[in-house]
């Protein structure tokens, strides 16, 4: 078995290369430093000719809960506060947005405005040169307490970046406010014309229902009234038949007594035939519990009653009900209720659920929010010139120009050292 032999690492011959790199590169020192400075100047003069870019920021946070309550408190428009930083933010990075602010603000895009140029393209270009940035910062994520929202806009030299921050931000705060006041209003618009409706559907569902009463109203006294009639109708029929018959009768009873001679009235027991000679006086008492005949009365008392009963004209009074049922017709006439029903002054006061109707258009026509001092949002931090261009990085450029430089140069002088040993070897 072999056993390989152990490599010798010689430091030495390392020293000796290193030197030799190192004493290529002092020879050829003159490109170094010639390479060195290109890549300095070139890097100098990038920085120098190269135009600025800045950045700067604005921040805006959500107000107090009581800064919304005027117009939570409307109960048509409901937004908290978070709700309504969102909607700023968005608003914010909305293309459209953005648009109309520019074309109100025309004479922020004087530097890229041409001559008969669209408002469109102009815009295009200016978006090309310049950036709008959001970024939301959540608490629960961040350091930050609360929530907010950070606008950073990045643009070259010669635009008032400052002015279009601040401008944009007021413009969309007041765009968004504006658009609530319309919402609201088309809200409160929409409600009062429902309510509206709703009361004349009251008022015609009165109309309805009342006529309906009273039709129903009238239609029972009529029908009562109409049975009363025949019922009345039937006992005069009744009451006559009666007396019909009761004439009917007292002629029988007439042609009785007339046969049997009683004139007036008489018992049975009267017509016995008593002793004359019976001496003292004698007291007769006649007890019968049979009915007597009706001729018993006497001829002339049955004439006399069917001469009155042949002459009467009407039978009303012998029967207590049809007095009743006068009395009920008369009261029948006129419908008291179906009278207060007709005779209503202020039918309003009777409908149900027009009082609160009439009060929920009342208090939404007085509805008044003063969105002037309403606020949405809070611009905790607004934009400021800023100290320094974020690009180009003029020490980083220029140390890196020179770096690369002197690496070029280095590695230049290196390969001619070599090859000139190439050479020579």
């Amino acid at each position: 078995m072999s056993i390989p032999a152990p490599t010798r690492h010689d430091s030495k011959f390392e020293e000796i290369e290193i030197t030799e790199i190192l004493r290529y590169i002092w020879k050829q020192r003159a490109i170094v430093v010639l390479l060195s400075s290109i890549g300095f100047f070139a890097a100098l003069t990038y920085v120098s000719l190269a135009n600025p870019v800045y950045e700067i920021s604005t921040s805006i946070r959500p107000v107090g809960t009581a800064d919304l309550d005027e117009l939570n408190e409307s109960g048509l428009y409901k937004i908290s506060p978070l709700e309504s930083l969102q909607s700023v933010g968005s608003a914010m990075e909305s293309y459209d947005v953005q648009l109309k602010f520019f074309m109100g603000h025309v004479q922020y895009l004087a530097p890229f405005e041409a001559s008969d140029t669209p408002i469109e393209k102009v815009f295009e270009n200016f978006k090309k040169n310049s950036t709008f940035s959001l970024k939301q910062i959540d608490p629960t994520k961040s350091s930050s307490m609360t929530d907010s929202i950070e606008l950073t806009f990045t643009y070259p030299k010669g635009i008032d970046g400052v002015g279009i921050v601040n401008s944009f931000t007021s413009f969309v705060i007041e765009n968004e406010k504006n658009k609530i006041e319309k919402n609201l209003k088309t809200l409160i618009s929409n409600r009062i014309e429902k309510i509206e409706k709703d009361i004349d559907l009251y008022k015609v569902s009165y109309e309805a229902n009342t006529n309906a009463d009273i039709a129903k109203l009238l239609e029972q006294d009529e029908i009562k009234k109409r049975n009363l009639q025949d019922e009345m109708e039937a006992l005069r029929k009744q009451v006559q038949t009666r007396r019909q018959n009761r004439i009917k009768e007292l002629d029988e009873a007439i042609t009785i007594a007339k046969q049997l001679g009683i004139s007036k009235p008489s018992t049975p027991s009267s017509l016995a035939q008593f002793d004359n000679n019976q001496a003292g006086n004698t007291i007769r008492t006649e007890v019968n519990n049979q009915h007597i005949p009706l001729y018993f009365m006497g001829q002339l008392a049955l004439q006399a009653e069917r001469s009155a009963l042949a002459a009467r004209r009407s039978d009303d009074f012998t029967e207590p009900r049809i007095d009743q049922i006068q009395k009920e017709l008369y009261l029948l006439a006129s419908n008291r209720e179906v009278g207060a029903l007709k005779n209503r002054e202020t039918p309003e006061l009777f409908i149900k659920g027009i009082g609160e109707s009439r009060a929920d258009l009342a208090r939404l026509k007085n509805l008044a929010i003063n969105f002037n001092q309403l606020e949405l949002v809070k611009v905790d931090k607004p934009a400021s010139e800023p100290q320094s261009p974020v690009r180009p990085r003029k020490r980083l450029i220029v140390s890196l120009g020179l770096f690369f430089g002197f690496i070029l140069g280095g590695a230049l002088a290196l390969s001619r050292g070599l090859s000139d040993r190439y050479r020579r070897d």
